[in-house]
């Protein structure tokens, strides 16, 4: 019995020193793969911990993608609701603009004037004029054929109110052609001087004196192609001559003539000849002395350069440029001149039946 239990006790010891001696290489083992084991986690570590930091990157890399067609969707939104909202707000101007022409048909255009239509117009305004200035008249002063050419020659660049104020003293002391051709050329140009341009027009009437004297036999010739061929004589200065001293009828175009009779579409012609014959062919020879005188005396007293009394204007329902000056009445009134206006006129003796007043000598003037 003892035996056996020595046995057993030998077995056990056996048993566990074979256990002993087996069990340090597993420990071994273990010691030995632990490190791999360590090793492996911290790249697992490292790649979680880039993978949670990436996660916002993407995630707001995302959420920006994602955002950016939403913003510009909402750009777009925004600048189509401002151009709309920009689009209403104009839409009532421009339909009040077009509200007239959509219900006002296009007007036809208005085809040009015919001659016969032209004539008929012109006339009417001739004879309207011919009721307004029942007086009118040439407005230098004069008592003869030479002292008519001579202030005609003197009138221009200047008023023919100067001109009146100057004559009486030259004519004073030169009352004819001789007397004027062997003056002194110093004292007419001193009594000449207030017309302006003395020197230049002194030797034009001394030399038209001359040419009287020596040609004509100290008389005025009642031809154009003579007159013209005088000192300082045109074909202006030449129909004033005829149609007031011989009554010969003539066109005088001068400054007053030439603007309106383009303001009223008669002619578009500048050159005076041109002005000339193109109004002629409008009206009969007779008239044409008197239509100088009307449209002259318009000019000067309604119809201005500059600024025409449009509202006072009794042709005005007659004139295609109606409106280039002042259409208010009352406005327009103040704008006359002469006697329209209450002023003396031009002349220092007119006829009896002018309705003005006389113009002042050039002492009170």
């Amino acid at each position: 019995m003892s035996t056996k239990k020595t046995t057993k006790t030998t077995a056990k010891t056996a048993a566990t020193k074979t256990t002993a001696a087996t069990t340090p290489p597993a420990k071994s083992a273990a010691k030995k793969t632990a490190p791999p084991a360590k090793k492996t986690a911290a790249p697992a570590k490292k790649a979680a911990a880039t993978k949670k930091a990436t996660a916002p990157a993407k995630k707001a890399a995302a959420t920006k993608k994602a955002t950016a067609p939403a913003k510009k969707a909402a750009a777009t939104k925004k600048a189509t609701a401002t151009k709309k909202a920009t689009a209403a707000k104009k839409a009532p101007a421009a339909k009040k603009a077009t509200a007239p022409a959509a219900n006002k048909a296009p007007a036809a255009k208005k085809p040009p004037e015919s001659h016969a239509a032209l004539v008929r117009r012109a006339r009417r305004i001739n004879r309207e004029l011919a009721d307004v200035y029942s007086y009118a008249h040439p407005e230098l002063d004069f008592e003869n054929p030479f002292e008519l050419l001579v202030a005609t020659v003197l009138s221009a660049q200047t008023t023919d109110l100067r001109v009146n104020q100057t004559t009486p003293r030259l004519f004073a002391k030169y009352p004819t052609p001789e007397d004027l051709a062997a003056a002194v050329p110093e004292e007419v140009e001193e009594l000449i001087r207030p017309t302006g341009f003395f020197r230049a027009k002194t030797r034009s009437i001394m030399g038209l004196a001359k040419a009287l004297r020596d040609d004509f036999g100290g008389e005025v010739p009642g031809r154009i192609d003579d007159l013209v061929n005088l000192p300082g004589v045109g074909r202006k200065t030449a129909f004033v001559v005829l149609g007031n001293a011989f009554g010969v009828p003539g066109i005088t175009v001068d400054t007053h003539f030439g603007r309106l009779v383009r303001r009223w579409k008669w002619t578009e012609e500048t050159d005076p000849v041109k002005v000339e014959t193109a109004v002629a062919a409008l009206f009969p020879k007779s008239e044409w002395t008197m239509l100088s005188h009307r449209v002259i005396f318009h000019g000067r007293r309604i119809c201005h350069s500059r600024k025409p009394a449009c509202g006072a204007c009794p042709i005005a329902p007659l004139c295609p440029s109606y409106g280039e000056g002042e259409t208010d009445p009352e406005k327009a009134k103040k704008l006359l001149k002469y006697e329209m206006g209450g002023f003396p006129g031009q002349r220092l003796k007119p006829p009896p039946d002018y309705p003005g007043k006389p113009a002042p000598p050039l002492a009170a003037g």
